[in-house]
């Protein structure tokens, strides 16, 4: 009976997240850019990012992305990243100005620290694999212009980060 009752509420949320998406249209495209606040307990910074937005179907999305981080001096040593990601987006409208999205991605981050004392220079750079998960949600301005807001957790080893993003977006 408890089986059941878990495959019925499975089956109900996808009815109603299937037909609710169909507000969407397959095809569409966008492009925009972001103003990232990334955070972890030790360390935060700011980047400038921009994306690419297509709708594979009515509720799925598929975003490329990339982020520069500003450098920044942490404990005399400065620390830049970027990153590049693909992420999927599940739409989901609330209304007509407002649509809602869990995501969930793949991406690569790079970093290089570099160390200035004394007239020596040290620097060393890496790259790491990383994954998100999060979620966000676009307001419609016009036909073409929509604000997004984005939280996404990023899994890297030794290095999970918080991102959070406000940006603005063009669908052509």
């Amino acid at each position: 009976m408890f089986f059941l009752r878990k495959v019925a509420i499975v089956a109900i949320a996808v009815v109603t997240m299937s037909v609710a998406a169909n507000a969407q249209e397959q095809g569409d495209k966008a492009v925009g850019g972001n103003l990232v606040f990334g955070y972890n307990s030790d360390f935060t910074n700011i980047g400038l990012g921009g994306k690419f937005l297509y709708n594979v179907s009515d509720a799925i999305r598929l975003e490329g992305a990339a982020t520069f981080f500003i450098p920044k001096d942490y404990f005399g040593v400065k620390l830049s990243f970027w990153d590049v990601n693909v992420n999927a987006h599940y739409l989901y409208p609330v209304n007509d100005q407002c649509t809602f999205y869990p995501l969930v991605g793949l991406g690569l981050q790079g970093w290089k620290l570099k160390i200035s004392e004394s007239g020596i220079s040290l620097s060393t750079t890496g790259s790491d694999l990383c994954f998100n998960l999060g979620g966000g949600f676009d307001y419609k301005l016009t036909d073409q212009l929509f604000l997004n807001c984005e939280l996404k957790y990023r899994i890297v080893e030794d290095w999970n980060r918080l991102l959070i993003s406000a940006g603005i977006t063009y669908k052509f």
